[in-house]
C-alpha cells in the first residue's frame, strides 16, 4: 500500500516499509450519512468517514516539537489536488473542525477559521517520533531535493 500511496517510496533491504496513513476528516452536520463520533474540542462531534485530505495528497513534510513537550507536530505540503481541495474546503466550511488521524489514531482537531491558500496542512500535536521517522521514509522534507532525499534514506 505504501508504494501505491507514495510511488517514490523505497523499500528497506527488499522489504516493504510500514504503511503511513494520514487523513483529515471534516466535521459533519447532523443528519449526514457515513459519519463517526469523536471527542473533539471538549465535546462529542460528528465527522465524515471519508477523508477530505489523505496520504495520497502529501508530497513533503516538516516536523517540529509540539507545545505539549511530549510529542511532535507535522506540517504536510500537499500536491495540486490536495491544495485545491484544502482551499475549497477551508473557504466553504469555516467554523467547522478538521480532525487529523495518523495510522488509525486520532491526533488533533483544529478549527477552520480562514481560507488556506498555501497548500500546507498541520497536525499540531500528538505525533510520535516513530511516526515522524516513518514519514521521513515515505516523503522528503519540505524544501529537500527528491534526489537528495532518496540518497539520504538509502543510508
Amino acid at each position: 500500500m505504501a508504494a501505491a500511496l507514495f510511488p517514490n517510496a523505497l523499500t528497506a533491504a527488499g522489504k516493504k516499509l510500514p504503511d503511513l496513513r494520514v487523513s483529515f476528516h471534516l466535521q459533519a452536520d447532523p443528519g449526514d450519512r457515513q459519519v463517526f463520533k469523536q471527542l473533539a474540542a471538549g465535546r462529542e462531534v460528528l465527522f465524515h468517514k471519508s477523508a477530505a485530505i489523505s496520504t495520497k495528497n502529501i508530497v513533503a513534510f516538516r516536523s517540529f516539537p509540539s507545545d505539549d513537550g511530549n510529542s511532535y507536530g507535522v506540517v504536510f505540503q500537499l500536491n495540486k489536488t490536495g491544495s485545491s481541495r484544502l482551499r475549497t474546503m477551508s473557504t466553504a466550511h469555516q467554523d467547522k473542525l478538521l480532525l487529523a488521524v495518523v495510522n488509525g489514531q486520532v491526533r488533533d482537531a483544529v478549527l477552520i477559521d480562514r481560507p488556506i491558500n498555501d497548500g500546507l496542512i498541520v497536525i499540531w500535536k500528538r505525533v510520535s517520533l516513530a511516526e515522524v521517522k516513518l514519514a521521513d521514509q515515505h516523503v522528503p522534507r519540505i524544501g529537500e531535493d527528491p534526489k537528495a532525499w532518496k540518497k539520504r534514506i538509502k543510508k
